[in-house]
């Protein structure tokens, strides 16, 4: 392993860190139901860190986050750390689509894929609501202020998280001439 590779790790390592931990910090301010970081830092993840990081991610702040907050129905809760993982997949894809639309078109997929996913394991888990279609249906209307919510937290934590970034790798490309030397991906084209 050579030395800019090792640095590069470190940089992702670093980043990484950096994420779970303002994730994990921002679930305890106070912010509308559902408008949270995760999803779209799950996004980020996979879109510009290693497979490996970009799925502990999600997983660790939402953890470390609920180590506090409290945990709840296991079928509930794994439905909505399964929906983490599915917008890292997104995320992968995003790796050779990194054009605007395709990232807001990802932000706006992984807030209904969440939204129909975890609302699912609500009507199906827990005795809310009735196991009929009309049960189904009241679950899902009762979640529509939550959906609004997370497509909203998606689309401006996609915007914070992809667009810092980009910022960033303009500001340091230019400044210090580093972003090939360290195997930073190259910049999207937004």
């Amino acid at each position: 392993m050579t030395k800019l590779t090792k640095t590069g790790e470190n940089l992702e390592f670093g980043i990484g860190l950096a994420f779970i931990f303002i994730a994990a910090v921002l679930r305890f301010l106070p912010h509308p139901p559902n408008f949270a970081p995760i999803e779209a830092m799950a996004l980020f993840g996979g879109t510009y860190f290693s497979r490996k990081t970009a799925l502990v991610l999600p997983i660790a702040a939402m953890l470390v986050s609920d180590a506090f907050i409290g945990f709840y129905q296991a079928p509930v809760m794994a439905s909505v750390y399964g929906s983490f993982l599915i917008s890292v997949l997104l995320g992968f894809w995003l790796k050779g689509h990194k054009k605007w639309y395709a990232v807001g078109g990802a932000a706006i997929l992984s807030a209904v894929l969440f939204f129909i996913i975890t609302n699912f394991a609500v009507w199906a888990f827990t005795p809310w609501y009735a196991k009929t279609f009309s049960g189904i249906a009241q679950c899902y209307i009762m979640a529509l202020p939550f959906f609004r919510n997370t497509l909203s937290g998606n689309l401006f934590y996609v915007i914070m998280f992809f667009g810092s970034y980009e910022l960033v790798l303009i500001w340091v490309k230019k400044r210090f001439g580093l972003i090939e030397k360290i195997s930073i991906p190259k910049t999207a084209n937004f």
